[in-house]
């Protein structure tokens, strides 16, 4: 974040804490999308992760006053994010939705390639599964939703350098157990 970014983000903070609502919509919708991609990637469920993000935006309305101006907002605001999804799968059971109908028309990929496509993320999943459950949620969020190694340390409290040897270990992991996904597809 820019100099700029930074100062704008510290008058919006401002505002905030001046208890002005136009301020914390405007924080809100920058840091949402984020926020979201959080909690789902902990809980696995939109529905789950909704609510605890609404429970997020809300915990920071109540403690913004405990927010040090001098550190950047965003790590702060992934902390408690990462904190509320954790607890919320710990201490929940997770909504289960209904299973769709046999006769719903199909829609997508012709059934061969679905199938093909449905084996390799059936695979995927196994050997997500041999992951610890912190390798596993240190490669969702930098693999699939792009948070740094830096963000991610500041989300688990852990240093930059952890959170990379974590990664590389369960890449490492995940090579071997998909290797013969290779083998099988080469012609």
């Amino acid at each position: 974040m820019g100099d700029e970014d930074q100062a704008g983000e510290a008058l919006l903070l401002a505002r905030v804490r001046a208890g002005e609502a136009a301020a914390f919509d405007e924080l809100v919708r920058l840091h949402l999308g984020r926020v979201f991609a959080i909690t789902y990637r902990v809980l696995g469920q939109r529905e789950d992760a909704e609510d605890v993000t609404q429970e997020v935006f809300l915990a920071v309305l109540e403690k913004i006053d405990s927010y040090d101006p001098a550190r950047p907002f965003a790590p702060w605001l992934h902390r408690i994010a990462m904190n509320r999804a954790i607890n919320a799968r710990q201490s929940r059971a997770l909504r289960h939705t209904e299973a769709v109908p046999d006769s719903t028309p199909a829609l997508g990929d012709e059934p061969d390639v679905a199938a093909a496509k449905a084996e390799e993320r059936e695979r995927l999943a196994r050997a997500m599964l041999e992951l610890t459950e912190r390798q596993q949620l240190i490669v969702r969020l930098f693999d699939l939703e792009g948070f740094t190694s830096v963000e991610i340390g500041s989300m688990l409290g852990m240093s930059d350098g952890t959170v990379r040897w974590h990664l590389h270990q369960a890449r490492e992991r995940l090579r071997r157990a998909l290797a013969p996904i290779e083998k099988e597809w080469k012609p």
